[in-house]
């Protein structure tokens, strides 16, 4: 790939490989440390050669978000998916179908939905994998673990002809509403003992709990013990964004996805200029609405190479394609950011603004050298 980057069409989302594959070792150094399988989450980079670089480095097995992503990956020749995600009914059938070429993992959380599971394993005489998904905090989904309906999930899952039962799974979301790394460590302790105390309790009961599953970056980030878990999910962490760097997970030099956007208004004398960058490019996304963001819809770089951050000049506003990029403190803009001229977004989050996104440019010293596909998509 012979074309500069000041000669590639706008918006383009622009990957740092060398930032990309730190942030992989890293994360699965961080697991192997923890003593605990990494299982990362497909549905932030949705690409083959990121899943297929984790598992160069050890991962054992992906999580994804689709089922659209589980067929993808499997087509790829990855045998152990889990689909992290509560199984909506219509898809039991399918999954079974999956299950029959590949280790496919389901989630449920509750009676009804192992109704559906036991009856399409029944149907196909194929043997179903399913996790419990379990509330450690997070309150989105999920059993409350001390309520009755968790022991008697468990131990139907346990009772089960054709249900293959791979243990208690949970999200730790609720880390995301931590202020600071302290208070994110708080909520992924809690994660933590929520699941292994469920599995003791259960187990002195007499019932199996294969495995624990926990997950999210941010906790994966902090925490400083994992034992009684069996493995983690994290996803984020292959690219990070301004959230994680805001929330102190991360530096901005930590960040490997930028959005590359091109200037195509600025009146003279305004306080503001338009780019080609709007919400089906970086998304709505604000950030963690506890923690004060003064750059709004995302910063923008004023020297990529140094990770320098423009301190009063942002992105204001999206609409459907334009972005406005404003400035605060007084600043004038005059002389600055002429029509055509290039600016580099840092997104808020990634994972949404790489949904947005066919492909990525992978550069590497600031010079594209490679296009990935990123798959995106509905199953049908």
């Amino acid at each position: 790939m012979t074309m500069p980057l000041g000669s590639l069409l706008t918006p383009a989302l622009l990957l740092d490989q060398d930032i990309l594959e730190r942030n992989l070792q890293r994360m699965q150094q961080r697991a192997n440390l923890l003593g605990v399988s990494l299982r990362p989450h497909m549905k932030t980079h949705k690409c083959l050669e990121i899943g297929k670089r984790q598992r160069e480095l050890g991962a054992k097995g992906i999580t994804v978000s689709t089922f659209y992503e589980a067929e993808k990956f499997a087509d790829a020749g990855f045998d152990d998916i889990t689909w992290a995600f509560p199984i909506p009914p219509v898809y039991a059938t399918k999954a079974a179908d999956l299950a029959s070429r590949i280790t496919f993992r389901v989630v449920i959380d509750s009676l009804e939905a192992k109704g559906h599971l036991d009856k399409a394993a029944r149907v196909s005489e194929r043997k179903l994998h399913v996790w419990l998904k379990i509330d450690c905090g997070n309150h989105r989904a999920g059993v409350d673990p001390r309520s009755p309906e968790a022991e008697e999930l468990i131990r139907k899952l346990n009772e089960s002809s054709v249900l293959e039962f791979d243990g208690i799974l949970s999200h730790s979301g609720h880390a995301y509403a931590g202020r600071n790394p302290d208070e994110i460590l708080d909520a992924a302790r809690q994660e933590r003992d929520v699941m292994v105390d469920l599995a003791g309790r259960m187990r002195a009961k007499g019932l199996r709990v294969p495995g624990i599953s926990v997950g999210s970056t941010p906790a994966m980030a902090v925490i400083d013990r994992l034992d009684g878990v069996t493995e983690a999910r994290p996803g984020n962490y292959v690219f990070y964004d301004y959230t994680m760097a805001t929330l102190g997970i991360c530096g901005v030099e930590d960040c490997a996805v930028t959005v590359l956007a091109s200037v195509i208004s600025h009146r003279p004398h305004a306080r503001h200029f338009l780019t080609d960058a709007g919400a089906l490019a970086l998304s709505k996304d604000l950030g963690p609405a506890h923690v004060p963001n003064p750059m709004d819809m995302g910063p923008i770089y004023e020297d990529y190479n140094r990770k320098r951050l423009f301190a009063h000049i942002h992105m204001g506003s999206l609409s459907q394609e334009h972005g406005k990029v404003v400035t605060d403190g007084g600043m004038a803009l005059d002389g600055m950011f002429s029509v055509g001229e290039r600016v580099r977004i840092l997104e808020n989050h990634s994972c949404l603004t790489v949904a947005h996104f066919d492909e990525y440019v992978v550069i590497q010293d600031d010079e594209p050298v490679q296009r990935w596909q990123i798959l995106k998509g509905r199953s049908v």
